[in-house]
């Protein structure tokens, strides 16, 4: 896949599995791995603890996503791609032969390891919105429709009728005095 402009970056996750579902193009695929790639190579790595086992483990599940998402109705992309690569991964460990007990040590791991993970994602969320807040009006409008509403320097321009100078100046102060309210807290300072 070539760096730089990406053809469905712009796309929900849902957006990018149906399309994914009714179409597994190449670009679909790769952009696929590009937002998920990690996801399921983490989850491998803690399951198999083996790094060749999981990334054998994560091409078999791109392989056989297109079927999967055949029959099954996905609402949550993120989730539903998590809990495939979790349950190819405890099947190879079934297998195995792996005693019961150590499986189940590794999934209580996994799972309190996924909880922790995200209690910290929704802290770091939360100060994130809280930050954003404090920002000036035109800084906080321009972030949050360039960054969470993924619109474009022309289209945050038309929507808050403001020249693409101006806009890209908020985008940038905004930006900038995100990265100063965030650096001392707590919350983003392992991330």
């Amino acid at each position: 896949m070539i760096k730089g402009k990406r053809k469905y970056q712009k796309l929900s996750d849902n957006e990018l599995a149906q399309l994914f579902k009714e179409k597994p193009s190449n670009e679909v695929i790769g952009e696929v791995y590009l937002r998920f790639g990690h996801l399921m190579m983490g989850t491998c790595l803690k399951y198999l603890k083996n790094k060749q086992e999981a990334e054998d483990s994560v091409m078999e599940i791109f392989e056989s996503l297109p079927e999967k998402l055949k029959n099954h109705s996905v609402s949550h992309f993120k989730s539903w791609i998590y809990m495939v690569t979790k349950n190819n991964c405890l099947m190879k460990l079934r297998k195995k032969n792996i005693p019961t007990s150590e499986i189940n040590d590794r999934i209580n791991i996994s799972s309190e390891d996924f909880l922790n993970e995200k209690v910290t994602q929704e802290n770091q969320i939360k100060v994130l919105e809280i930050a954003i807040d404090s920002l000036k009006e035109e800084q906080k409008e321009a972030v949050k429709l360039f960054y969470f509403e993924r619109k474009s320097y022309q289209e945050v321009s038309e929507l808050m009728q403001l020249p693409i100078k101006k806009v890209k100046s908020a985008i940038q102060n905004g930006k900038r005095n995100l990265k100063l309210k965030l650096e001392n807290n707590d919350h983003f300072k392992s991330a």
